[in-house]
């Protein structure tokens, strides 16, 4: 009897522990965070799941901490969203450093690279991981937490996209290193080293991705469970034509602009918002308030490039904005989809507004945010002054907000406080708005060329965390420096790495350059290619920048907008060029040099030119001379001779002789 009633009352005992779980809780306690329960699923090795699924098996929640004593990570966002769809930053894996360029997505919960030993991984933006040169790798090993691969010996991970990619290997765990310009010190963490990858992710330029989802791989959570950061984190993307951006992991003060809406946790994984209504020049589109909330809801996705709505939504969204627009519809530029497109607005991004109407996304508390053009056209890549709307028809009833919708927008994903804030600013000038001291201001700061990576961190074992290390450590080697402010700058040197092979740029080094010089703003003359070093997969090209034809040298200002330029991607090259990083910059000062010095060549050419032409002169003068004075010895016939004197012959006779 007891072993037939045994189970039923481990089942009763199972769910009064359950119902007694979500009771507490409901009860606030003081300052800590309200628990949750996620019921466990259990999964085979070879399982995998679909993007817009739920990953991770549960989800955790933390104890609120002091803002003031965590550091944070302060990091630079590369690429941009037209050339490449996607926004990446630098990650530093290993001892010494690994760079890589990931993807940053918050629809992600893992982070992974492609590993040295990887069956099929394609060509990529760097080399890929070598965990045998890092004194700090070790492989995870099977445990009741992970899949295990078919040997029982270590863990594994897959991940399988909605767009049919994927990315599959073993976990490994590493010292991860944010950059110079984090507070943050190096941290032990678990990611993916890639032994496959296929679909987007294998032809990708970008190395990997850097998972800032909800899961217990994710790199936020990671560094949340270790309490070396708060549960927060930002994003600000780079606007139309200028790309880049900015990274925190860690909180920040949220300025007193910046709009909210709640993000329940509970949901799903992902982060989602309350979005209640879109605006089209202050007209509500005419819509259930449902229609943003069945499924998933409103989803936030880094890792996305443009913005699905909907079947109702888009189609009230697509006619708004044709209603309220004036400008010719044309083609898109690939003509195997129908894009919504416009031309005639020219190039000028800060003029859109005149053109376009404005857009406002109503959240469920009431509060607005304000979408420019920008937030939701792309530019024709065929077309001049031609843009397309980028925003399309979901397959599903998900909407999902992609990069396009946040761009000049600080987005701070407050997990501690369940809500994600809104503020429209320049992304590239980030630090100054929010006040941070001691953040670099781009237009300031320039790195400097690369020196030796740092040394490698000490790690305690006991906890997993750095020690040991000053806060400014740098695994790329790359300071900042600020240029003397009365520089006068005669020439600029600089080597850039492309992520495409030498024997496909030769031809177009001309067209390059020219490129280089028009997103730069100064004359194609002042650009000159110098010399090429190829590396692996890349190719480092050295150019020069010269003052213009009228000047002899250039403002310190023109140099360090020049390079700051390069260094914070705004320089927009054609795609067939690949992406790029500045890799060494030198400024050589203008010499001030004595009157001597300033023409002694132009002394020198004079000299030469006035030896040359006064022995030339005095060559034709003698020249001349010699002809006058030379006997004539021919004389034209029948011409008069004057009459000489016969002289008088004087005969010897032969008795004489």
């Amino acid at each position: 009897m007891a072993q037939t009633w045994s189970p039923l009352f481990s089942v009763i005992f199972f769910l009064s522990f359950v119902a007694t779980y979500f009771s507490s809780a409901q009860i606030p306690n003081g300052g800590a965070r309200r628990s949750m329960f996620f019921p466990l699923y259990f999964a085979s090795p070879k399982s995998s799941r679909h993007r817009q699924a739920i990953e991770g098996s549960y989800w955790r929640r933390h104890l609120k901490s002091d803002l003031h004593h965590l550091p944070n990570a302060r990091m630079r966002l590369f690429d941009d969203l037209l050339s490449n769809g996607y926004y990446t930053t630098r990650l530093y894996i290993g001892t010494p450093p690994q760079e890589f360029a990931l993807i940053v997505d918050t629809g992600s919960t893992v982070t992974y690279v492609p590993c040295s030993n990887c069956e099929h991984c394609g060509k990529h933006q760097d080399p890929r991981f070598q965990p045998d040169e890092s004194s700090t790798y070790r492989p995870v090993k099977c445990n009741m937490d992970c899949n295990c691969d078919n040997d029982g010996v270590n863990c594994v991970y897959e991940r399988r996209y909605a767009e049919m990619s994927s990315s599959s290997g073993v976990l490994g765990e590493d010292i991860i290193s944010f950059g110079n310009e984090s507070e943050l010190v190096p941290q032990r963490a678990v990611f993916g080293c890639e032994n496959s990858e296929t679909g987007d992710l294998y032809s990708q330029r970008a190395d990997g991705i850097m998972g800032l989802g909800r899961g217990q791989l994710s790199i936020v959570d990671q560094l949340i469970d270790k309490k070396v950061i708060n549960d927060s984190f930002s994003l600000c993307y780079g606007g139309m034509h200028v790309g880049g951006g900015a990274m925190v992991l860690g909180a920040i003060p949220p300025p007193p602009e910046m709009v909210f809406s709640h993000s329940d946790p509970y949901r799903s994984p992902y982060y989602n918002i309350e979005l209640k209504e879109i605006h089209v020049a202050g007209e509500p589109l005419k819509l259930s308030p449902r229609t943003f909330d069945t499924k998933h809801g409103t989803v936030l996705d880094s890792g996305t490039t443009y913005a699905y709505l909907p079947e109702e939504a888009f189609v009230a969204f697509r006619d708004a904005i044709i209603k309220k627009s004036d400008l010719k519809q044309i083609h898109g530029p690939d003509p195997n989809y129908n894009d919504v497109c416009f031309s005639g607005a020219g190039r000028d991004v800060s003029q859109l507004s005149k053109t376009f109407p404005e857009v406002e996304m109503v959240f469920g508390n009431g509060q607005k945010l304000s979408l420019t053009p920008e937030n939701y056209l792309f530019q024709h890549t065929k077309v001049h002054g031609a843009y397309c709307l980028g925003v399309f028809q979901n397959g599903d009833s998900t909407t999902l907000l992609g990069g396009i919708i946040v761009r000049n927008t600080l987005v701070t994903y407050d997990r501690e406080n369940d809500k994600i804030g809104f503020l429209k600013t320049n992304c590239s000038e980030l630090w100054k708005t929010l006040h941070i001291p001691g953040a670099p201001a781009p237009e300031a700061f320039i790195p400097t060329p690369k020196s030796v990576p740092a040394p490698a961190p000490v790690v305690s074992d006991d906890n997993n965390t750095a020690a040991g290390m000053p806060p400014t450590v740098a695994p790329s080697g790359l300071p900042q420096k600020v240029l003397p402010g009365e520089l006068q700058v005669e020439l600029i040197t600089f080597d850039i790495s492309f992520s495409v092979n030498y024997s496909n740029m030769k031809p177009n080094f001309t067209e390059l350059a020219e490129f280089i010089a028009h997103e730069l703003e100064i004359n194609a003359s002042q650009v000159q290619f110098l010399n090429f070093f190829p590396k692996g997969n890349h190719s480092i090209i050295r150019w020069a920048i010269f003052p213009a034809d009228s000047a002899t040298y250039m403002s310190n200002s023109t140099a360090m907008n020049i390079i700051s330029q390069l260094m914070e991607h705004h320089v927009h090259l054609p795609e067939r060029f690949g992406s790029y990083e500045l890799v060494e910059w030198k400024v050589e000062p203008q010499i001030k040099r004595t009157w001597w010095e300033q023409h002694f060549w132009t002394v020198v050419v004079g000299i030469i030119i006035t030896l040359i032409l006064g022995l030339s002169t005095l060559g034709v003068w003698f020249v001349w001379k010699r002809r006058q004075n030379a006997p004539n010895t021919y004389r034209p016939i029948g011409a008069k001779v004057p009459e000489q004197e016969l002289q008088q012959l004087t005969l010897v006779s032969n008795s004489e002789a």
